[in-house]
C-alpha cells in the first residue's frame, strides 16, 4: 500500500506528542511492508528532503512569509503542503490513501483528496474543545470548525482511546462505525539508555526523592494542582524534590505560583530536555505525576510506565483506560490537590509497593502497546477503507493523466474553493 501522510509535526520539530506518535508510526508501517511518503513543516537543521527509517519525508517552508497570527500560519503551511503535494503526485503517485494527523493539515488533505480522487483517513490526536473545556472565543470556534470539517471529509476517523472515541460522537456528532479505536504506542527500547551528561546531583541532593513531570507547561497539563499539591506532601515527605521538564505558555505563572506559596527551593524547572535527559530523571525519579485536567491518551503515562518509574496520573480521559488503580499505577481525582497528594506520599513512603506497580506496569506497556501492533492496527483500518472505496466505486488516480498544468490547476482550484467556504 503506498500512502501518502501529513503532519504539521515530525522529529526534530515536536510540540506536543504527535511529532512522536508519527514517527514510530511511520516507522513500523515501513517495518511491515507499506510504502509511506510523509509531508510535513519545516525544521531547523532539517533537510527538506530525506530518508529516515524507510520514510521519504519532505520537509515544507510556510512561504517565507511572515503570518499575523497562528491561523493564518496554519493556512500559509497548507498553500507550501498542496505546492510540495502536488510535485510528490507527479514524480512518486498515485497514491492509495491519504493520511492527516489533526486540523493543522486539514485543508491541504482536503483539496488532494478530492483533486486525485484518493480517499482520506484522519487521525484526530485531541480537540479544541476538549483542550479548552469548552469554546470560548471565535479562534476556538473556527478550530473546531475545521476539526469537525476534517472529521466530515475523511472516510474513517482513528482516535487514541474510548474517551476521544466518544468525544468525537459528542461534540461532533459522527457516527460510531466511521470512528476507530488504536491506542498510541510506546517503543520500550528507546527509554533505557541515559546520557552520560546526565548528573543526578545537578538537579537534587542524594537524600532527596525526585517527583517527576515532563510534557507542555500548558494549562490543560495540570502543574498548578502539582504544586498546590507539594505543601502536603513536602509536610509527610520533606526529602521531596519536584521535577518539572517542558516548556510551555504556563512557564513565568508556574515559577511565580512556587515562589509566592514558598517552595521554590523545592521545585527545579529544567526547561527543555532531549530524550537521554528525560530518560536520566525516569531513572533517578521516585514517581513520576502527570496531573491533567484532559488527556486525550497519556502516552507520558506509557513513557513512565516503559521507563521503569511507578506513575500517578489522574483519572481522566485516557489515562483512566492505561492505567489500572493500585494494580499499574495510581490514580488521583482529577484538579484534586489533596488526592494527587495522598497518592503521591504513599509511593514515596511504600517503595516495595511503588516497586509492585512499576513491574507490573513494564509489563503491561511490552504485551499491550507496542507500536508494531499499533502499526498492525492502523493499517486494518487502511485496508477497510480501501475495500469500501472499491465497493463505492472511489477510484485512484483519475487525475493522472492529466499534464502537469492541469493537475496544478486541479488542486488549487479545490484548495481555493474551500477556503472561500470558510
Amino acid at each position: 500500500m503506498r500512502i501518502l501522510m501529513l503532519s504539521w509535526e515530525f522529529p526534530p520539530h515536536n510540540v506536543g506528542g504527535l511529532g512522536r506518535h508519527v514517527y514510530h508510526l511511520t516507522k513500523d508501517l515501513a517495518a511491515q511492508g507499506e510504502e509511506v511518503h510523509l509531508l510535513t513543516g519545516s525544521a531547523q537543521g532539517a533537510p527538506e528532503e530525506e530518508m529516515i527509517n524507510n520514510i521519504k519525508v519532505y520537509r515544507v517552508n510556510s512561504l517565507n512569509l511572515p503570518s499575523r497570527d497562528f491561523v493564518t500560519g496554519v493556512l500559509q503551511l497548507n498553500f507550501a503542503l498542496i505546492e510540495k503535494a502536488i510535485s510528490v503526485m507527479e514524480s512518486q503517485g498515485p497514491f492509495d490513501l491519504i493520511h492527516a494527523h489533526d486540523w493543522l493539515v486539514a485543508f491541504a488533505a482536503r483539496a488532494v483528496k478530492h483533486a486525485y480522487k484518493i480517499p482520506l483517513v484522519a487521525t484526530i490526536h485531541a480537540t479544541e474543545y476538549g483542550r479548552n473545556q469548552g469554546l470560548h472565543n471565535d479562534v476556538q470556534r473556527y478550530i473546531s470548525d475545521v476539526e469537525w470539517w476534517l472529521t466530515y471529509e475523511a472516510w474513517r476517523v482513528i482516535v487514541c482511546s474510548r474517551y476521544m472515541k466518544s468525544e468525537l460522537q459528542r461534540i461532533f456528532q459522527l457516527p460510531e462505525n466511521k470512528i476507530h479505536v488504536v491506542p498510541n504506542g510506546v517503543d520500550i527500547g528507546s527509554f533505557q539508555s541515559v546520557g552520560h551528561s546526565f548528573n543526578r546531583k545537578n538537579y537534587a541532593h542524594d537524600q532527596e526523592k525526585m517527583v517527576f513531570f515532563v510534557g507542555r507547561l500548558v494549562p490543560e497539563k495540570g502543574l498548578h494542582i502539582l504544586l498546590d499539591a507539594a505543601p502536603k506532601i513536602l509536610h509527610y515527605c520533606p526529602d521531596a524534590k519536584f521535577i518539572i521538564s517542558g516548556t510551555g505558555p504556563s512557564e513565568e505563572y508556574l515559577k511565580k505560583k512556587a515562589h509566592m506559596i514558598n517552595i521554590s527551593s523545592k521545585v527545579y524547572f529544567t526547561g527543555y530536555i532531549d530524550d537521554a535527559i528525560r530518560n536520566g530523571f525516569y531513572k533517578n525519579a521516585h514517581v513520576a505525576v502527570f496531573p491533567s485536567l484532559y488527556e486525550p491518551f497519556g502516552i507520558v503515562a506509557l513513557e513512565g510506565m516503559a521507563a521503569g518509574t511507578p506513575v500517578v496520573v489522574t483519572d481522566v480521559g485516557g489515562f483512566s483506560e492505561v492505567v489500572e488503580h493500585g494494580v499499574d499505577g495510581l490514580k488521583a481525582y482529577p484538579n484534586n490537590p489533596n488526592s494527587l497528594a495522598d497518592n503521591i506520599i504513599h509511593l514515596l513512603k511504600n517503595p516495595e509497593y511503588a516497586n509492585t506497580l512499576k513491574s507490573r506496569a513494564y509489563q503491561k506497556v511490552a504485551t499491550h502497546f507496542s507500536w508494531s501492533k499499533i502499526a498492525w492496527k492502523t493499517k486494518e483500518v487502511y485496508q477497510r477503507v480501501q475495500e469500501e472505496a472499491r465497493q463505492h466505486q472511489w477510484e485512484t488516480g483519475p487525475v493522472q493523466a492529466q499534464t502537469g498544468s492541469q493537475e496544478r490547476i486541479s488542486v488549487l482550484n479545490a484548495f481555493t474553493g474551500l477556503l472561500k467556504s470558510h
